[in-house]
This record gives C-alpha cells, sequence and structure tokens, in this order.
C-alpha cells in the first residue's frame, strides 16, 4: 500500500541545501502498521509529509496502492492519504466549529450526504451531537485530537498517516485515543505509518518499526524484538536504554489499560 524506494529529501537547493531523509526505503503492506522512532531530528515527520503530499522529494519514488505519485497529486490521490498531526488544537481551526471543520473536506471533495457523514463520523471518534457546533478551545485536547482524527476519516481513506498523535495529550487521554486508533484501523482496514519517539506507544499500534537516525533508516524490528533487547544496530539499544522500562507487555492485550497519575 506504501512504497519508498531510496528516496531522498532535501530543504532548500545548491550548495545550502540540507538532506533531511537519505535514500529511505520502505514498504508497508495493505492494513498493516509501521512505526517509525529515532530522536528529533532524525527525518520520521519529514518522511510522512513526503508520503502525504506535503513536501517534494529530491529523489527516488514513491508508490501508494501500487501507483507510483507524483510531487502533483490528484484528488483521488490526496483522498486516499490522510494525516493526524502532533497538535491537536494547532492543527483546527480557532475560528471553526466542529461541523465547519468536518463539512470542508467533504465540500472541497464533492461528496454526497453530507450531514449523514459528519454525524456517522463523531459517533466513529466517540464526540456526542453536543460536540458538533463547538469551537476548538471549548474541547479538551482528547477530544480536539478525536476532531482531528474524524476529519481525516470522513474522507475514506486507505492510508492514515499519524504524526506523534498522542504526545501532547496527559497519559489517560493517550490511552483512548490508542484505542481508538487501533479500533478505526481493524474497522476500516486501514494502512498506518505512525512516528513517535515514545516506544510503548509504537508498540500498541505496530507489528513493525523502523528505526531512524540522521535521516538515515537504520534497521526494521518488532515490538517483540524491542523489548527482548534483539536488535541488531547500536544505536537501537542507545534508544531502548532511553526509554528505560519499555515493557511489550502492557500493551500486548490488544487495549491499553487507561491509567490515571
Amino acid at each position: 500500500m506504501i512504497a519508498l524506494d531510496d528516496v531522498t529529501i532535501a530543504y532548500g537547493s545548491g550548495p545550502r541545501a540540507v538532506v533531511a531523509v537519505r535514500d529511505f526505503t520502505l514498504a508497508v503492506p495493505e492494513g498493516e502498521a509501521v512505526g517509525l522512532v529515532g530522536e528529533s531530528g532524525s527525518g520520521k515527520s519529514t518522511v510522512l509529509r513526503a508520503v502525504a503530499g506535503l513536501i517534494p522529494y529530491a529523489g527516488g519514488e514513491v508508490t501508494l496502492a501500487g501507483r507510483r505519485v507524483d510531487r502533483r497529486r490528484t484528488t483521488a490521490e490526496r483522498k486516499m492519504v490522510q494525516m493526524v498531526f502532533q497538535d491537536p488544537y494547532g492543527s483546527l481551526h480557532p475560528n471553526q466549529t466542529v461541523d465547519q471543520t468536518l463539512a470542508m473536506p467533504v465540500a472541497i471533495h464533492r461528496l454526497d450526504n453530507g450531514e449523514a457523514r459528519i454525524a456517522q463520523v463523531l459517533a466513529e471518534v466517540g464526540l456526542g451531537r453536543e460536540h458538533r457546533y463547538r469551537y476548538p478551545h471549548q474541547l479538551s485536547g482528547g477530544q480536539r485530537q478525536r476532531v482531528a482524527i474524524a476529519r481525516a476519516l470522513i474522507l475514506e481513506p486507505r492510508i492514515l498517516l499519524l504524526d506523534e498523535p498522542t504526545s501532547a495529550l496527559d497519559v489517560s487521554v493517550q490511552a483512548e485515543i490508542l484505542n481508538l486508533l487501533s479500533r478505526l484501523r481493524r474497522d476500516h482496514g486501514l494502512t498506518m505509518l505512525m512516528v513517535s519517539h515514545d516506544l510503548a506507544v509504537i508498540a500498541h499500534l505496530c507489528e513493525r518499526i523502523g528505526v531512524m537516525s540522521r535521516g538515515q533508516l537504520l534497521e526494521i524490528t518488532t515490538a517483540t524484538a524491542m523489548a527482548n533487547n534483539q536488535v541488531t544496530h547500536d544505536y537501537t539499544r542507545q534508544l531502548l536504554r532511553s526509554n528505560a522500562g519499555f515493557d511489550r507487555s502492557s500493551v500486548s492485550s490488544g487495549e491499553l489499560d487507561v491509567v490515571v497519575g
């Protein structure tokens, strides 16, 4: 469903260009969830933005659903790939109600049954009718992120890109959002590519985990291998030490417990 072949992404041009991602290759089969971890500045979010078509890439190929995509995406290609950003407040227009936020993509893509679509997607993310006409500042952080997820889902995408979707939320709310994403993936058959610095978060959603540093993909492993310290690269071992206390068993049951405190 997602294939990146020797993708290089640079900011700027000429001798002053900064290469953010170099020779990145990754394949994500349909219905699978793959995570990317690494320190800040390793290129994780840049990869997501390139897949979403938000930034151009200098070299290589990006293939979505078996079809190579150009730097200029078609309407259908943009509809197929949706993204949930890290900051649920910054990603929502402060002067638009939830209803307006959800109605806009429906209007842009000229979808029918807009009213029914909005009501259905709000129910799917666990928001009631009372939230529909509120502004972002009238919602909690978790509710705002649910709206952002609903905005992505309303276009019925096949691919969902998740850029640190829980890092700005309280711990108890993080668990709720992760459980929601797991259920939505199962119900809709979504393919997911997720970025996070938290190994427990990645392990809850993703079968495979790619480790990035300085714009390069160092290795691809699994949550179980990480939990058992069965990794091959020294940087991955350092990452595990920085995430001391990572325990796959806390997320292996399929539902993450909500713990307050």
